[in-house]
């Protein structure tokens, strides 16, 4: 690759495009790496938190605590309502509009600053360079002055417990699950566990 950038970010989550958007509109020739792809095997921007964290698990939890209050607590201000029900299909519907809008906006912002995306892994070399590797396998070098890492982080799998897809899943298929499971424990007491906790807890009543 015959390019030369400034900055190199590798990572496309809030720490990384953040960055990427900030240094090209310093003035730098500034390139993003993201390999995020979405269910659909399309690349997507925004990480973890924009793609299976805290904004899609927040737009269920604003869904979930609607839910709540129209069957909990509308009553002490005089309204009242009978046999409210959750469609979850809606609900996680939802959800997935509010992250393509979310995403497509960084990708809107990287085309407004000038930031070059490219869609797979990046490795850091020797010499100021950094090892691109598409998704179809194509391997090409980016000669850049500086780079950033803003890798993120991933699920840990426990061996005694590895993720099916079934009965054991991760945050993805906690956001994705299409009806509301009748026992439900989480191990991760962090942001987007708490909140999935208490989504999924808000349809026992």
């Amino acid at each position: 690759m015959s390019d030369k950038f400034d900055v190199v970010v590798i990572g496309g989550g809030p720490g990384g495009y953040v960055a990427a958007i900030r240094a090209a509109q310093l003035g730098l020739k500034t390139a993003c790496i993201e390999k995020w792809l979405d269910k659909d095997n399309k690349p997507r921007l925004g990480g973890t938190c924009l793609n299976v964290g805290c904004i899609p698990s927040k737009a269920l939890l604003d869904s979930s605590q609607k839910y709540h209050d129209a069957k909990e607590t509308f009553g002490v201000h005089g309204i009242s309502m009978s046999d409210v029900a959750m469609n979850v299909d809606a609900m996680v519907d939802r959800k997935d509009k509010i992250v393509d809008q979310l995403t497509g906006g960084i990708t809107g912002l990287f085309k407004a600053n000038g930031v070059t995306s490219f869609e797979g892994f990046g490795k850091v070399l020797a010499n100021k360079k950094v090892e691109f590797t598409a998704h179809d396998g194509t391997v090409t070098v980016i000669e850049t002055e500086n780079v950033i890492l803003a890798t993120g982080s991933v699920p840990v799998n426990i061996p005694p417990a590895p993720r099916t897809g079934d009965i054991i899943v991760d945050n993805q298929g906690a956001l994705d699950f299409r009806a509301v499971p009748k026992r439900l424990g989480v191990i991760g007491a962090g942001v987007i566990g708490l909140e999935l906790g208490s989504v999924w807890d808000s349809f026992r009543f």
